[in-house]
């Protein structure tokens, strides 16, 4: 039962440190420490919502969850189960394995619809996209909305329209294909597919799907960071407002798109100096990490 009581402690620990980090501005300043502290989040939670119920269920062994486990492989296998372990004890190992099968398929799932969508982008650009002298390295769309996105990938995309083109100055036109640049190189698309997968697995926990926009925003602003390292904060900030200014923005599915999320904030944190202490990182990620390592070894053990 004691591990079981680790499980759900655990479960707790990662809703109390999910709020703590939405409610938090200095992530906004130290995005990559942050996107990594919200997948330490999501690794203890799917971990723990498996482990929980198999803790129950092999609370009889005494042992930690990964032993037990192979304790009641092999008692199974003789045929015999120690005293205390009966049909419903079973029923909820069996329960563990099942969100852990949710888990792989929702991912398996969201894996597949992203790579066909992608694809499918993709043949399309090749018929409607041409090349621009103007704008290396990219595909220019005779779209008069302002558009500009990542297709990521093995052979990623950057696509903007000629809505864009005739919306932002040389300067802003850099930084933004920077930005863009940036999502492809990172592969940001794979960091937020994990946070899709177990919004779509554990739909009853509300701030699973909030952790998911959380991770999205400052996957956005990891990309900005990207884009200022090159260019001065002025024209990606310029871009960014003529971007809120435009109103209606396309962005495909399986795309990142430049104007997708919050973009009056990610225009404050360009123009304002950054004093975030380091120090807040540096406890969020030692915290967030800990509480990762601690369903770990219980499967391990």
């Amino acid at each position: 039962m004691a591990y079981a009581l680790h499980f759900a402690a655990s479960i707790l620990a990662c809703w109390l440190t999910a709020e703590v980090l939405a409610a938090s501005t200095w992530t906004w300043r130290a995005p990559r420490v942050a996107i990594v502290c919200w997948q330490a989040v999501g690794l203890a939670l799917g971990l723990s919502a498996m482990g929980l119920p198999m803790a129950l269920g092999l609370a009889a062994y005494g042992q930690p969850t990964g032993s037990a486990l192979v304790a009641l492989a092999t008692d199974l296998a003789h045929g015999t189960l120690p005293a205390g372990v009966g049909a419903v004890h079973l029923g909820l190992v069996g329960v563990g394995f099942g969100i852990g099968a949710v888990l792989l398929t929702t991912t398996v799932r969201s894996v597949y619809g992203t790579v066909r969508a992608q694809r499918r982008h993709r043949e399309l650009l090749s018929l409607v996209a041409r090349r621009d002298p103007t704008v290396p390295g990219a595909l220019v769309l005779d779209h008069p909305s302002a558009a500009a996105y990542c297709l990521p990938g093995v052979k990623p995309r950057v696509v903007v329209s000629a809505g864009t083109l005739n919306l932002l100055d040389r300067a802003e036109l850099a930084a933004v294909l920077t930005h863009e640049r940036a999502h492809a190189q990172e592969r940001h698309d794979l960091v937020l597919l994990p946070f899709t997968a177990l919004g779509r697995a554990l739909p009853w926990f509300r701030w699973v799907r909030h952790a998911q926009e959380r991770v999205a925003l400052l996957v956005e602003m990891r990309a900005d960071d990207k884009a200022r390292e090159l260019h001065a904060d002025a024209p990606l900030a310029g871009a960014l407002r003529r971007f809120a200014a435009a109103g209606h923005r396309i962005t495909p599915a399986g795309a990142l798109g430049l104007g997708d999320r919050d973009l009056d904030v990610r225009v404050q944190r360009l123009l304002v100096p950054d004093r975030t202490p380091r120090l807040l990182g540096a406890t969020a990620l030692a915290v967030t990490t800990t509480l990762a390592a601690l369903p770990i070894s219980l499967f391990l053990n």
